[in-house]
């Protein structure tokens, strides 16, 4: 099953006078299960199919379909409401809120979707456990190093239990050992829990660890190796 469709997607940006085309009329399909690597270089355009996937952004022409759903012409609160249920996501620069603890981070999202209290709790420490920082659930940001807490992020992103995680450049900000710790974990998950997982990266390190990769170069994908490998 499709968990996400590209259709002859473009994506143009004019800034002033000047156009610039960051997608050429893409096409792609992710099946329920897959772990994809976006590669490229700067300025691809794997970041903006990123976005385009995420809801974060509207193509200029083409369409996104979501779980079958085409979320190419909704507007802004419609978008939100299909990131809320549908979309988990991890960032390079970690994103979590620093005043709140590891498991007050990862209850946000719970707490966007209307999980009850035991829910929660049962959820956030199930998660936390998975990604081995059950330990430190009290603990902030700032009392957590990099590579926990994008292990953090990778919990809170799996919380309200997603159909799709995207994960831009999730390795970018941490050493060799931390990096490859968080790829084993997100292989895992993705193995145990069948979440489907899509990542934009131009580390080798981390390409390794996909089962599919997608090449873009000047807004076109011109590979696309391993596709529909689930396994």
């Amino acid at each position: 099953m499709e968990v996400t469709k590209i259709d002859n997607v473009t994506r143009v940006y004019n800034i002033g006078k000047v156009e610039t085309k960051a997608l050429r009329g893409v096409t792609l399909s992710i099946e329920n299960g897959e772990f994809t690597a976006l590669v490229g270089p700067s300025g691809s355009g794997k970041t903006t199919l990123l976005q385009l996937i995420g809801c974060l952004d509207q193509p200029s022409s083409g369409h996104v379909y979501i779980n079958g759903k085409d979320v190419s012409s909704l507007n802004r609160n419609q978008r939100a409401d299909m990131r809320r249920g549908t979309i988990g996501f991890i960032f390079q620069f970690f994103a979590l809120i620093p005043t709140l603890s590891a498991y007050e981070n990862v209850e946000m999202p719970l707490l966007l979707n209307g999980y009850t209290a035991k829910e929660r709790h049962d959820r956030i420490m199930e998660l936390l456990k998975a990604v081995g920082l059950a330990d430190r659930a009290n603990n902030r940001p700032d009392q957590l190093s990099g590579g926990e807490q994008q292990r953090v992020a990778v919990a809170r992103a799996l919380a309200p239990k997603p159909a799709l995680i995207l994960a831009d450049e999730p390795t970018a900000n941490l050493d060799t050992t931390n990096g490859a710790q968080v790829m084993e974990i997100m292989t895992r998950l993705n193995q145990e829990t069948g979440v489907t997982f899509v990542f934009a990266t131009h580390d080798p390190r981390v390409i390794n660890y996909a089962r599919r990769v997608v090449t873009l170069r000047d807004g076109l994908i011109i590979e696309n190796n391993g596709a529909g490998k689930k396994d």
